[in-house]
């Protein structure tokens, strides 16, 4: 059986030029799966988009950092940053507070539930979650996740780890392939959660992509997946254009966007595994998983 493989691209919602990338992504059958950030700039143009494109998976890209929260300001005390309404604004700061145990896991769990929940109402049916900054790497924000996941229906969450093959072939700086692999201890822990352990929320074998946010160009694609065994994957990316709208955003990710954007329609566009020679994998999405892991 071959691998199988998710396309997801994160921050659906952020801008309208994100949203439009990802709509032409799938359409050309380039994407399979995107997530949504509930409190995205243009979460409603997300919504019709992901309406008016039905067949594309839709989890729930679960923002803890760098953003502002759905719920009450006064609920999540823990979650915030100095000025008390968003959350702190560098990725850094949460993972200090977090290993610190200044962040308490109901706020997350609270957070999350209202982020997923806003989702539900406008008629997504979430497809699993994520989360901005890969923070459910830990166990600290993996366990409420996982929760409020099961409580909620959501039957999937991104495995937040990349294999060594796929971190090798990312051609991220130095020092972001040694912080990868420091983390990479954490993996067990994930594993070892009850609601993984089981099998009551499915995941995949890894993440690729992570390592190469930021460098995703043509190369660095056909690498990742030529080099791609057989398991369930997905492959990370975040897609866009670099327009107007970006420019009111504080993102790291600008012109990489277009990149990627142009990577994707190259690898994927006009239905490759109908063409009469077939990538060695499947393009499946998260609604796909319980069928794909049996």
């Amino acid at each position: 059986m071959p691998a199988r493989l998710i396309l997801n691209a994160d921050d659906f919602g952020l801008t309208r030029g994100i949203n439009r990338a990802i709509a032409e992504l799938h359409a050309a059958g380039a994407l399979t799966s995107a997530t949504l950030m509930a409190s995205g700039p243009a979460f409603d143009d997300a919504i019709s988009t992901a309406r008016s494109h039905p067949t594309l998976g839709v989890g729930c890209h679960v923002v803890l950092t760098d953003g502002t929260p759905i719920s009450p300001p006064q609920s999540i005390p823990t979650l915030l940053g100095p000025d008390g309404t968003t959350f702190r604004d560098q990725l850094s700061h949460f993972t200090r507070d977090l290993l610190l145990g200044r962040i308490d896991e109901a706020d997350i769990a609270r957070e999350a539930s209202a982020q997923i929940q806003k989702l539900q109402h406008h008629g997504i049916t979430v497809t699993h979650l994520d989360t901005h900054k890969h923070t459910h790497i830990f166990p600290q924000v993996a366990r409420p996740l996982l929760i409020v996941a099961e409580h909620m229906g959501v039957p999937a969450i991104r495995n937040p780890f990349e294999q060594p093959w796929s971190l090798a072939l990312g051609r991220s700086p130095i020092l972001r392939r040694i912080q990868l692999r420091v983390i990479h201890h954490l993996r067990p822990r994930f594993f070892a959660l009850p609601q993984i352990r089981s099998g009551r929320i499915l995941t995949t074998n890894g993440t690729l992509g992570i390592s190469a946010t930021g460098h995703l160009n043509a190369t660095t694609l056909a690498a990742i997946l030529n080099a791609m065994p057989d398991g369930l994957w997905e492959l990370v990316c975040h897609p866009g254009y670099n327009d107007s709208d970006l420019d009111d955003i504080i993102t790291r990710l600008r012109s990489t966007r277009e990149v990627e954007l142009s990577a994707l329609l190259a690898a994927f566009a006009n239905s490759p595994q109908q063409s009469p020679n077939p990538p060695a994998f499947q393009l499946i999405n998260y609604t796909d998983l319980h069928n794909a892991a049996t």
